[in-house]
């Protein structure tokens, strides 16, 4: 995802700042259907585990730390900010009310749609597999219907979810350019270091990680598109 340096559009017109992010989010499309096809997902993971399993699934940096800590964390942001909604601190100051909303349910929604995605899904993780010391066969995540043999739900990555939920903050800072490319690249460089370390671990393959910042970057432009209707069935 790339930051796009954006003015506040009129309301209901169809500028640049609305439909710019169109041609970055198409070429993350492609490249992660690219990633698809190349068929490294596996390959890749055999850079971390055998037929043992994987050796640093409990090491603390990537369980305890980037894992149980990293995801405590982006609760507490989260819950910081819904509460600054209504009581803003810090560069929340910077954002309208209505932009605070956004913000907070930005990040809820997409972490809720990455949530419904992974409880419907028959794909299981990595150190489900054999070949990994598992019972599951390899299947395509896109094979929804297909069973694997292991306990599923495991795409898209909901771990790195913890950091990509929050790629939203772009949209909603988008009156402040260097606030807004800051938190983006902050929210990218959390979701990867998240989804990488659950890699290593075994618990998610790249793609999985690829799909879910596309899913969140896509969820939350989506309802910075829907935003001036909703405001306006609110205020009716």
């Amino acid at each position: 995802m790339l930051a796009i340096t954006q003015k506040e559009p009129a309301p209901g017109s169809d500028s640049p700042s609305r439909w710019g992010p169109l041609v970055p989010t198409l070429t993350a499309l492609a490249l992660i259907a690219l990633w698809e096809a190349s068929g490294l997902d596996l390959p890749t993971e055999h850079l971390f585990g055998d037929g043992n399993g994987f050796a640093l699934r409990d090491h603390w940096l990537f369980s305890a730390a980037l894992h149980e800590w990293g995801r405590r964390v982006s609760w507490m942001l989260a819950m910081a900010l819904s509460i600054g909604v209504w009581w803003p601190c810090g560069v929340l100051r910077r954002l309208t009310l209505s932009q605070r909303i956004q913000l907070a349910m930005m990040g809820l929604i997409a972490a809720g749609a990455v949530a419904m995605l992974k409880s419907t899904s028959s794909t299981s993780c990595p150190w489900d597999l054999r070949e990994f010391g598992g019972l599951a066969s390899y299947v395509s995540h896109w094979n929804w219907w297909t069973e694997d043999g292991g306990s599923g739900r495991c795409f898209p990555a909901g771990h790195a979810s913890s950091g990509f939920t929050f790629v939203g903050g772009w949209f909603a800072f988008r009156d402040h350019p260097r606030i807004a490319r800051r938190w983006l690249s902050a929210s990218l460089v959390a979701g990867f270091l998240f989804g990488i370390a659950q890699q290593v671990r075994g618990a998610h393959f790249m793609s999985h990680t690829l799909w879910t910042v596309w899913l969140c970057w896509v969820t939350a432009w989506a309802i910075h598109l829907a935003w001036p209707t909703i405001k306006a069935k609110v205020h009716a």
